[in-house]
């Protein structure tokens, strides 16, 4: 479904154009409110998804130790980790008692087998927690699109399917997590254009890496349709677009 390759170029252009994190920081301040509540000491830790290469001394306060590794070699290289590719991943045993994962898992092509790396490479009574993109983002985007492609008289896939909560908790139980927890944070966020949404996707790396995406351009009429059902979605002046982040927690047995 995802073209791997591409999606760490996308996340080495959004390093050198320098990234977009509101959302992210937002979801990882989101996790370091909750290790708070744990009120426990981890020992080796695994941030997975690291656009901000001071995030690991930020989670310091939680954890002896982090090891960093994200699916973009510069956002990995910055934050002195490893590039990873989740569901290809090799896990070593037993090696952490804590893995935090932000943004990553969303884009993986098989979310079971990257749940169960990353479940084998957790300790007895360890936890993992996170967010990724749920499948409610975006709805006005994904309706310009479609508007489009009525235009152009085809349809071709624009927005990355997603995960819903109801299926999250289920599949963290069924890859050999307990406690599993799920909640939804939906973010409002206003844009007085398309472009403008499009051009903050592109810094968070979240443009389209579907395998089967258009290769051409949208012609200009399909554009200009794409454009204003946007505006039109809006008050005349802004247009909220919604992003939704689901935060998840599970711990591995403790026996």
């Amino acid at each position: 479904m995802f073209d791997i390759q591409l999606r760490a170029l996308r996340r080495d252009r959004a390093f050198r154009t320098g990234p977009e994190l509101f959302l992210h920081e937002r979801a990882f301040e989101d996790c370091l409110e909750r290790l708070e509540l744990i009120r426990r000491q981890f020992k080796f830790a695994l941030l997975l998804g690291c656009p901000n290469p001071h995030w690991p001394d930020r989670l310091k306060e939680f954890v002896d130790s982090v090891d960093a590794a994200d699916p973009g070699p510069l956002f990995a290289k910055a934050a002195g980790g490893t590039c990873m590719v989740e569901d290809q991943w090799n896990p070593p045993e037993a090696a952490y008692d804590l893995i935090l994962s932000i943004g990553a898992l969303d884009t993986v092509n098989d979310l079971p087998r990257a749940l169960q790396a990353l479940r084998a490479s957790l300790a007895r009574d360890s936890l993992l927690i996170g967010a990724m993109v749920g499948g409610e983002s975006l709805p006005q985007l994904r309706l310009a699109m479609h508007l489009a492609d009525q235009v152009a008289g085809g349809s071709s896939p624009h927005v990355h399917p997603r995960i819903e909560p109801a299926s999250l908790s289920p599949l963290l139980s069924t890859c050999g997590f307990l406690m599993p927890v799920v909640d939804v944070d939906r973010v409002q966020v206003s844009y007085e254009t398309l472009g403008s949404l499009v051009a903050d996707l592109r810094r968070m790396g979240a443009t389209s890496i579907l395998s089967q995406r258009p290769r051409k351009p949208l012609l200009r009429e399909a554009k200009a349709a794409a454009e204003a059902a946007f505006r039109s979605a809006g008050d005349g002046q802004r247009t909220l677009e919604t992003f939704e982040i689901l935060h998840f927690g599970a711990w591995t047995p403790a026996g």
